[in-house]
């Protein structure tokens, strides 16, 4: 298991210090906050690579990777569900340094340089980029339709100092998501022409 600073719970449920800490992005924090206290239901387009960046994953495997970093690592920051994407909040920087770390992985390919369709690409939200952020109001972690559609919290921030994880830790949620999707046999394919010997009666 990884250590580190490993967040108390999941929780759907956005606080008034968690709200604070997403709108302290956007170049008018009070006005956002203003925004949300007059529609919670609203949701908001923030800024990547001051606060946070985001790594944006599809929903199933990006739900993997969570499991990962909740069973066997340290937790996540928050993350989020928009549009069938999940939107995992990182450590500013992470966007700029995971794209080399994973190509270290030869991430999504046999190794041979041929692509893999069961490891999807991730994309990287960091510095210039902005991504939806999901409304604060309550319920909005609720399975609806309306949730599953649209934009909802599976771990909402509640703290103005979250815990974010860097490019190596969601590397390695993103590794150990990709070895149980794929079986990758270390032994290459029997020869069908190979001759088989029996060695047990060797002296």
């Amino acid at each position: 298991m990884l250590t580190g600073g490993r967040p108390g719970s999941m929780t759907t449920d956005v606080t008034s210090d968690g709200a604070a800490w997403l709108t302290s992005a956007g170049t008018y924090p009070r006005s956002t906050l203003a925004l949300w206290q007059e529609r919670p239901d609203a949701p908001v387009v923030l800024p990547c690579g001051t606060v946070f960046d985001v790594v944006n994953a599809p929903a199933i495997f990006g739900r993997r990777m969570l499991d990962r970093l909740w069973a066997e690592g340290p937790g996540s920051g928050p993350v989020a569900v928009y549009r069938g994407r999940m939107l995992l909040f990182a450590a500013p920087g992470t966007a700029q340094r995971l794209p080399s770390l994973l190509a270290w992985e030869e991430w999504g390919s046999h190794g041979d340089g041929r692509r893999t369709e069961a490891v999807p690409p991730l994309l990287c939200h960091g510095h210039g980029d902005a991504v939806t952020v999901p409304p604060i109001g309550p319920g909005t972690g609720a399975d609806t339709s309306e949730a599953r559609d649209g934009a909802r919290w599976l771990v909402a921030p509640d703290t103005r100092h979250p815990w974010l994880p860097g490019p190596e830790v969601v590397l390695w949620a993103a590794v150990r998501a990709a070895r149980a999707t794929v079986r990758i046999s270390i032994f290459p394919p029997a020869d069908q022409d190979a001759k088989v010997y029996d060695v047990s009666r060797r002296r």
